[in-house]
């Protein structure tokens, strides 16, 4: 009954029907279906007897609520019911036996909820409400032989470079113009803007996860992540300020092989202190996107970023890519002294678009969203292709650093600093 959902199978369904023993708890659904705005007609009599007769021969609806009062074997009725019953309705019993091993063995058949009469109408607003949250969830899709599942790291050398700006807008394109169903996991704990920039609420789906990590699986994937789209979901949270985060690590990854059995792709907006403190969190990381710009401090941690990546995660395929680009006169460093000192080419530019920017935030819009037509999102729209295209080797060792060594870079930085004119000689 809880199976996996099939979107396109379920716009001609009812969004609700029940089948209940008695008036009483006829009376306490009527007004709780209409505030629903469901018809009050979709309540009928006869409980899970005729819920099962009738739903052989009809459409089962989105939401189905049974009364078990009159049911002598609740757990065989119930596996009778989802015989008949579509894949992907969810169902709500209710019943007069207060056995929490019935609960579990109900809940364990399939059912959503079972609710102990007599009905409260708070009782009915939560169990309904639970349910139409999981009808709106991403749900599990199977993921192709010929698209495996796409894990990216997005990783910002400085705070301010745009490393979010960019983590958002690599899903909602992966999700927009390749058509993957995609996972947006912002780990920015106390200050994550994953959700803020899609206009969304955030919840508390990842501060659950932080606090009880044996309730991570897939339905609680469902639960937790907020929808953004048809193919994009987003796990984000505002936790806080004066609760510091306290956890192993081990919700987050937890979460990231959750969201692999559920989407084709993971886009994980990792702080680059996450790599200090859970460096787990890039075993399984297959592509990463180090996001930074031309300045000396970025200069510097870019290095330092490459370097752990290269020691840490051999497996992962990198991009360095340079964001909010200035004209080439207001660089604090050139574009060809940068590739120098990091000893690499930076893959993609995003020139800086302050007018963009500032219309995708009012718009509450991912900024390749906001600026289709504009030049400015060309470098994103590069990168994305690169992404969804890129087939990742584990096996292939990464190249160790040749040439200088990390201090060596080091050193060279001060190099980039232009040299003050010296002052004239007094006389």
């Amino acid at each position: 009954m809880n199976a996996p959902w099939k979107p396109a199978g379920i716009a001609h369904r009812e969004p609700f029907t029940a089948y209940v023993c008695d008036e009483t708890t006829a009376e306490a659904l009527r007004p709780i279906a209409s505030e629903l705005g469901w018809s009050v007609e979709k309540i009928h009599k006869g409980g899970l007897r005729n819920a099962i007769q009738s739903l052989s021969v009809s459409a089962s609806p989105q939401i189905l609520f049974v009364d078990l009062a009159e049911s002598g074997d609740p757990l065989n009725d119930i596996n009778a019911l989802a015989e008949v019953c579509e894949p992907g309705t969810v169902v709500i019993a209710a019943g007069q036996v207060n056995d929490v091993r019935l609960y579990r063995d109900l809940v364990s058949s399939g059912i959503q909820d079972y609710l102990l009469k007599p009905l409260h109408p708070d009782m009915l607003r939560d169990a309904f409400g639970h349910a139409q949250a999981l009808l709106n969830a991403p749900k599990h899709v199977e993921v192709s032989t010929d698209r495996p599942h796409c894990s990216i790291a997005v990783i910002g050398t400085r705070g301010g470079v745009g490393a979010s700006t960019i983590a958002t807008s690599v899903a909602w394109l992966l999700a927009d113009r390749e058509k993957r169903a995609t996972a947006l996991l912002d780990l920015d704990v106390h200050f994550g803007t994953g959700a803020l920039g899609l206009d969304l609420e955030p919840g508390r789906g990842l501060t659950d996860a932080i606090d009880n990590p044996s309730r991570i699986d897939g339905l609680f994937i469902e639960r937790a992540m907020v929808k953004a789209s048809e193919k994009l979901s987003v796990l984000s949270a505002e936790a806080p300020i004066n609760a510091p985060l306290v956890t192993d690590g081990s919700a987050f990854y937890q979460l990231q092989e959750e969201m692999r059995a559920a989407f084709e792709c993971t886009v994980v907006d990792l702080p680059r202190s996450m790599l200090i403190q859970h460096p787990h969190l890039v075993t399984e990381v297959q592509l990463a996107v180090i996001v930074t710009e031309l300045t000396l401090a970025s200069a510097r941690d870019t290095i330092r970023i490459l370097s752990w990546m290269k020691t840490n995660a051999p497996q992962t395929q990198l991009f360095v890519l340079a964001n909010r680009m200035h004209a080439s006169g207001q660089l604090e460093i050139s574009r060809k002294d940068f590739e120098g000192s990091i000893e690499r080419k930076i893959d993609y530019l995003v020139p800086f678009d302050q007018k963009l920017a500032a219309q995708a935030a009012k718009l509450g819009k991912p900024i390749v969203e906001a600026g289709k037509t504009s030049k400015t999102i060309a470098g994103m729209l590069a990168l994305v292709s690169a992404l969804a295209s890129a087939v990742p080797d584990s096996s292939d060792e990464a190249a160790k650093p040749k040439g200088k060594s990390l201090i060596g870079k080091f050193g060279e930085l001060k190099g980039l600093i232009p040299k003050r004119a010296s002052k004239a000689k007094t006389k």
